[in-house]
């Protein structure tokens, strides 16, 4: 092992810096309660639960706190936090700015606009000492709209305006179900904009819908994206983004001839399977829908009175849209499309942890081979692409075979066997794709080449 020691000692400066920038995450130190639940948590015989509900909460990601409500556990918030710094990014490319707006919002606002009443009892009001209602909040279109409205004069040219924030939302569920993708509360990322002409506010409804294509193009999982229902939000038109899965609640018909697609509830008589527009049959699947998009015109800004100054100096209504996306129900239904059995499979940049050391198991002839456990964990750390992305399981206790099942499981992308062929003259180590099974055996510089080559590809 000489040589080795060599290679080690001639490293230093890499371990400086990634002593000075990162931080060594072990399997031995994450809070994972495996299949842990509630004491009082009881599952009712032929209670629904998704594939993404059974494998979050079994592999410790996320945890059920209450009905319809959960905890992220560490790894989950991982997985949110990428999200949201994907999101963000896609946000600033479009100029929206992040704000963060209470998350009570006045009853009397949800009065003025009439969805205090027209709601329904999915709406969570409450009250405070001086009896005085509030709406925990669904959705901030009253709250924005307010806040905007008390900055008149609003010149025309600090417009377009686009405002957005990531938060909780609340919703009183009959009957929450499927963990994450039907929940009391839940986190949303919420954008709202305020034009000066409705040819203005389409131009922006389409910039963003852009960006929201390109979001769910760099996560990578196939979309579908409807017109949709505009319900209770309101507006002219709207449309919807769907995951494609077995459980979902929305029937979508699309038609492969001419490119239309909707929600069955635009359509007045969704059994007749036949395109208006081409004739050509259509197509039913259904969806879970992660993102849903809507050209509001001046609903709330006329209730509010939300105005902005025009080039004459005269008060004119702002032009609306609002935006969401479900950042928790996109956590899950990723992991509801493409994960099996018992497996999480989760999107390359979604991933808790985008790779997987596996130590020697104590006590073994490999134990000699410990410290390339470090030196990769150093090295693949500063990696372009692997930045404070990799986790050492160093339960060394445990066989190497139970700990590569439990990564696999967990979903980590690629898994690092440091093990008996590390101590070979020329150190070769067990690299598993847990995306294709694909399993090779590399030299040091070739696993950092493949890596290398990984981290382009996605």
């Amino acid at each position: 092992m000489t040589r080795t020691f060599q290679f080690f000692a001639s490293n230093r400066k890499l371990s400086s810096i990634y002593r000075r920038y990162h931080h060594q995450y072990k399997v031995s130190q994450l809070f994972q309660p495996l299949n842990v639940k509630p004491k009082d948590a009881v599952v009712k015989k032929g209670e629904p639960m998704s594939l993404s509900q059974k494998l979050l909460m079994d592999y410790g990601i996320v945890s059920l706190r209450s009905n319809g409500m959960f905890a992220f556990l560490p790894l989950g918030q991982r997985v949110i936090s990428k999200l949201v710094a994907l999101i963000d990014e896609e946000m600033r490319s479009i100029s929206a700015q992040k704000l963060s707006l209470p998350l009570l919002t006045s009853g009397h606002l949800w009065k003025i606009t009439g969805r205090w009443d027209t709601t329904g009892q999915e709406l969570i009001k409450v009250q405070d000492r001086h009896n005085k209602d509030y709406v925990l909040s669904p959705t901030h279109e009253e709250s924005v709209t307010n806040l905007v409205s008390e900055v008149y004069p609003l010149s025309h040219r600090q417009l377009p305006l686009r405002l957005y924030q990531t938060t909780s939302k609340f919703r009183d569920e009959m009957k929450p179900r499927f963990g994450l993708l039907r929940c009391k509360e839940f986190l949303m990322k919420d954008l709202y904009t305020f034009d000066d002409s409705e040819e203005a506010a389409v131009v922006t409804y389409n910039e963003i819908c852009n960006a929201y294509d390109r979001v769910f193009q760099r996560i990578g999982v196939p979309y579908l994206k409807v017109a949709g229902d505009c319900g209770n939000i309101g507006g002219n038109f709207s449309h919807e983004y769907h995951y494609q899965a077995a459980i979902g609640e929305d029937t979508l018909l699309l038609c492969n001839a001419c490119g239309i697609s909707t929600n069955s509830q635009l359509v007045a008589n969704p059994d007749d399977v036949s395109c208006t527009k081409c004739g050509n049959q259509l197509t039913k699947v259904t969806g879970i829908e992660v993102g849903h998009t809507f050209l509001l015109g001046t609903k709330y800004s006329e209730s509010l009175d939300a105005h902005y100054q025009n080039e004459k100096g005269k008060p004119e209504l702002l032009q609306m849209g609002c935006y969401g996306l479900g950042v928790s129900r996109i956590m899950a239904a990723v992991v509801e499309v493409l994960s099996q059995d018992e497996y999480i499979t989760w999107p390359w940049i979604l991933a808790p942890f985008k790779v997987c050391l596996i130590t020697p198991k104590k006590g073994s002839k490999e134990e000699g081979a410990k410290p390339w456990v470090d030196h990769l964990a150093e090295y693949i750390s500063c990696m372009q692409g692997f930045q404070n992305d990799v986790i050492v399981d160093d339960r060394d206790k445990l066989t190497i075979g139970k700990r590569v099942t439990e990564a696999k499981k967990t979903g980590y992308p690629l898994i690092i066997v440091v093990g008996k062929r590390a101590c070979e003259t020329v150190p070769l180590f067990e690299v598993i794709d847990s995306r294709s099974n694909k399993v090779q055996v590399l030299s040091h510089k070739l696993l950092l080449n493949y890596l290398k080559e990984v981290s382009i590809e996605q």
